[in-house]
């Protein structure tokens, strides 16, 4: 490829997120700002001038002085989209195990078993239906500001929020406001979390060389499991440590608290990136949307709604096999609570290398083609998973487990590149994320509440038709999505 760039160009990418021919080598060649090129691309030093979120770096220079795209600045930005997602992840789904295990008897004592699981499960879909509208806030600010100063907020929101949980007194203190306080966290939990999943992946996606997008959008994709084994390892911690009453009383409010000191851990790593050198060429070329949701509503539309439906299958795999099972095992099959919280933990494993090797072979073998694996793997595994975990049998119901969760990661380690490149640079962040997180609502929210009605009325293999039934919808919706890999971000 030619080293030498042409007059940088205006033309604003289309809505599949594909530019003019001459974009190609202006992606490839164009120097950070402040290089000694800068002329030949057209962007001037005081274009690209000292950028507010790099706190006071220039903006081709990641703190410390090394340039961006250098193998350090990559390292750092890897690193800051994984442990930022692993913490924000870690604190969504300390609640969901809080809600299998004991936010029925904490904060709605006076209802039935039943009633008082559905409303703790309730509780918890709140988040789901908050995360689409933290996706169209945090994103409206993320295509018009930057991607970096928008997930240091995020994370400061959810973080927050989830302490606070651990600090809220239940229903005998309270009374009925404990349920509705507890409510309003969940609901800022969802708020923080809709602006986190999809802008960590662009943090990776945009800063990554285009034949390794797929690996470096692994490390946030990545976060999920790691956030779910170290929020269920303490939780089974606890458990082993502590008899019921000391569980039920003061020993589940640790995990939540413990998030205090991991925002801290986010922020010092998260305030240390750069902004991506993709976002910074929108800002030099003055091509920010002014309403970036409307204009991914009245242009990318279709991609949008196709990629939320894409991301069912992975919603819902999860949090049935999580949040869903790990209630019914241990209520409903008298497995015992510690053993199903170490069980879940092995199946976290299956997640990180279904999760790890789809994501890193997309770059060879393609995005599209990996989700559709994993979709048709989960169609399969639906009708397996229950009648496994009725076995009452450990290393069934670990295979049960990890097998859900490999199928989850096969289709989800993709989309960590897949869903940015469905978008233009201008309306990235905010596509991207309402198409993470509607996918959510549609796939996570009513899983668990769906397979508790499921159960109850007609057995658990009910439940495994309605797994089969997620996976067949999002290979339809995938099937109807291009390819992407090759596409240009600019």
């Amino acid at each position: 490829m030619s080293q030498q760039a042409g007059p940088a160009k205006t033309n604003e990418p289309g809505p599949q997120g594909g530019g003019t021919p001459g974009e190609s080598a202006r992606e490839t060649v164009l120097p950070e700002p402040g290089g000694t090129d800068a002329s030949s691309t057209g962007v001037t030093a005081s274009d690209a001038g000292t950028d507010a979120d790099d706190a006071g770096t220039g903006a081709g220079a990641a703190p410390g002085g090394e340039q961006s795209g250098s193998p350090e600045s990559m390292r750092r930005v890897a690193v800051a989209s994984f442990i930022g997602t692993a913490i924000e992840f870690y604190d969504f789904y300390a609640y969901g195990t809080a809600a299998a295990l004991v936010l029925d008897s904490a904060f709605f004592p006076n209802l039935a078993p039943l009633t008082a699981t559905l409303a703790a499960f309730s509780t918890y879909a709140v988040a789901f239906v908050a995360r689409p509208l933290g996706s169209l806030i945090f994103g409206h600010f993320g295509d018009r500001v930057g991607r970096k100063s928008v997930l240091v907020a995020s994370l400061l929101l959810m973080g927050l929020s989830t302490a606070f949980v651990g600090l809220l007194p239940g229903y005998a203190t309270l009374g009925v406001w404990a349920p509705l306080l507890l409510v309003l966290l969940r609901f800022l939990q969802g708020i923080g979390l809709g602006g986190e999943r999809g802008g960590a992946a662009l943090l990776a996606v945009e800063h990554a060389p285009e034949k390794r997008r797929g690996l470096f959008a692994a490390f946030p994709q990545l976060g999920p499991s790691v956030g779910f084994f170290a929020a269920t390892g303490i939780f089974w911690a606890l458990s082993a440590g502590l008899d019921d009453a000391a569980f039920r009383s003061w020993g589940w409010r640790v995990p939540f608290l413990l998030s205090f000191a991991l925002v801290a851990v986010g922020l010092f790593v998260r305030l240390r990136i750069s902004e991506t050198p993709v976002f910074r060429r929108v800002m030099a070329e003055q091509e920010e949307s002014k309403a970036p949701a409307v204009e991914v509503f009245r242009t990318h539309w279709r991609e949008t709604l196709l990629g939320a439906g894409g991301m069912i299958v992975a919603y819902g795999l999860f949090y049935t096999a999580t949040t869903y099972c790990l209630n019914y095992a241990t209520q409903g099959l008298g497995v015992p609570r510690s053993t199903m919280l170490a069980l879940s933990m092995v199946a976290c494993l299956f997640l990180a290398v279904g999760t790890w090797f789809a994501a890193t072979r997309s770059d060879a073998r393609g995005r599209r083609r990996l989700v559709l694996t994993g979709c048709g793997l989960a169609v399969v595994w639906g009708l397996v998973l229950f009648p496994l975990l009725d076995t009452e049998r450990p290393v069934l119901i670990a295979l049960a487990l990890g097998g859900t969760l490999f199928c989850m990661g096969v289709v989800y380690g993709p989309m960590g590149a897949y869903l940015p490149e469905l978008f233009s640079a201008r309306v990235r962040y905010s596509g991207a994320s309402f198409a993470y997180n509607l996918g959510g609502v549609l796939g996570g929210a009513v899983a668990p509440l769906v397979a508790t009605d499921l159960q109850s009325s007609y057995g658990s293999s009910a439940v495994g038709w309605y797994v089969s039934a997620m996976a067949v919808v999002s290979l339809l919706c995938v099937l109807a999505l291009p390819e992407t890999r090759s596409r240009e971000l600019g």
